[in-house]
This record gives C-alpha cells, sequence and structure tokens, in this order.
C-alpha cells in the first residue's frame, strides 16, 4: 500500500456473530493492534498489544474497503491522486484499494513479520511479540515506482522493484506455506471474515500441497504507465 507507504516503513476485529449492522463496525486488520507513533524517521506504524502466533490472519480484505479503478475521476485531481498512490496497493485486476482502517499504516520491511497470500489476507509469517511493529512487503503490492529501501534489516534489498512478485514469490511462497501449516492450531479471530469459497481453497491445500496458490498470483500485468524515477521511502 504505497507511494505506497514508507519503506522503513510500509497493512481484522473478531467477527462476531450477529446482525449484518455489527459486522460492518468490525475491522479487517487483527483486533490485537494498534496504532503507534515509532518517531520522527518511522512516522506511524502499527504495533502489536498481545503475542500474535504464526499462522494468524492479520488482515483480510473486506467489502468496506475503497476500491476503485484507474479511470475514476479522482486520479485526475493532483490532491487526491498523492493521496492514492500513497494509500493504496493494486490488485490483480488493477483496481487500486485503499484500506478503511488501521491496515494502510503498516510499514515496509525487506523481513516483514506478514506477507499477503493468494487468498485474498495476509498472514503473520512469524510470531509477533507484545509490543512488536506488524511489517508487511511492499513488494507485493503492485507499486508502479521502484522505491529505495533504508529498512535496515539483515536481508534488505535496498530497493523494492515493481516486478518483486515476478521474481521473489518462490521465496514468499515458502513462507506463506509454513505459516498456513498453523492455520487451525492458532485462534483466528478474522477468519469468519473469510468467504467460504476461500475457505475450501484452503481446505483443499491443507488436503494437498498441490492445491496452493502461488502469491504470484497477486501480480497486476495491466498495471499503468510507471513513472521511470525511484522514489526514496
Amino acid at each position: 500500500m504505497l507511494s505506497f507507504f514508507s519503506a522503513l516503513c510500509m497493512p481484522m476485529q473478531i467477527a462476531l456473530a450477529g446482525s449484518p449492522r455489527q459486522k460492518e463496525k468490525i475491522p479487517m486488520i487483527h483486533p490485537d493492534t494498534k496504532l503507534d507513533f515509532l518517531g520522527e524517521s518511522m512516522g506511524h506504524g502499527v504495533v502489536a498489544m498481545k503475542l500474535i502466533p504464526a499462522g494468524t490472519i492479520v488482515y483480510v480484505k473486506d467489502n468496506l474497503e475503497i476500491e476503485m479503478d484507474a479511470s475514476h475521476p479522482l486520479f485526475h485531481d493532483r490532491f487526491y491522486r498523492e493521496i492514492i498512490d500513497k494509500y493504496s496497493y493494486i490488485e490483480p485486476t488493477g483496481n487500486y484499494v485503499i484500506s478503511w482502517d488501521l491496515a494502510k499504516y503498516v510499514n515496509h520491511s525487506c523481513s516483514s513479520n506478514t506477507l499477503s497470500t493468494g487468498y485474498g489476507f495476509e498472514i503473520a509469517v512469524r510470531d509477533i511479540l507484545p509490543g512488536e511493529e506488524l511489517t508487511d512487503d511492499y513488494g507485493m503490492l503492485n507499486i508502479e515506482q521502484e522505491l529505495l529501501c533504508s529498512c535496515g534489516s539483515p536481508g534488505c534489498r535496498h530497493k523494492i522493484q515493481t516486478d518483486d512478485l515476478m521474481y521473489l514469490s518462490n521465496v514468499w511462497d515458502e513462507k506463506v506455506k509454513a505459516a498456513l501449516l498453523n492455520f487451525n492450531r492458532v485462534p483466528q479471530p478474522l477468519k469468519q471474515l473469510i468467504p467460504i469459497e476461500t475457505l475450501l481453497e484452503l481446505e483443499s491445500f491443507f488436503l494437498s500441497e498441490e492445491n496452493y496458490k502461488t502469491v504470484g498470483s497477486l501480480y497486476c500485468r495491466t498495471k499503468a504507465e510507471r513513472q521511470p524515477e525511484s522514489q526514496v521511502v
């Protein structure tokens, strides 16, 4: 989600049984998280308030997300275009999505503790401790411009490329598959936000790894023309 967030940086609540009105109030980022100010260089980020075990869904795209295609009139307004570029990610369809809750404040790390999956949600790929920042990998978000990275992680790539999904999907897939093996062993407060069809796809994967849906399926092949210069994030 960028200009998408910031590469020091780059992002549900318990889906309780009840009326549709009740469910509409449920955030799609994990309930045991909060927005925190991390310092002048980092700005804001999302921090765990309790242990979030590996294999836990930490984000679900729900029906309250703001979604628009590149023909939307706001893309021709410079003020709104800057906001869209900063806080959106691009789906395989080419549509731009802006999260309505804290998810848009999740920062980037080249050694992120959460990753996107091919199933419409993000998952913790290792235990996230209380007080630890939740981080994502912007390379999975179909960014339109190369970003210079100074996340400082041991595996820092120094650049987040527009086509990282094409070249790093195998690495990410191994981490996601390992995390998914814990899916039914840990609390899943966001599970009720997952469509039945997706749950069936997951069950198919649990039966046979051959049925796994790669993160490479997130790649958008119809991205708008990219800017040649890099951005520092």
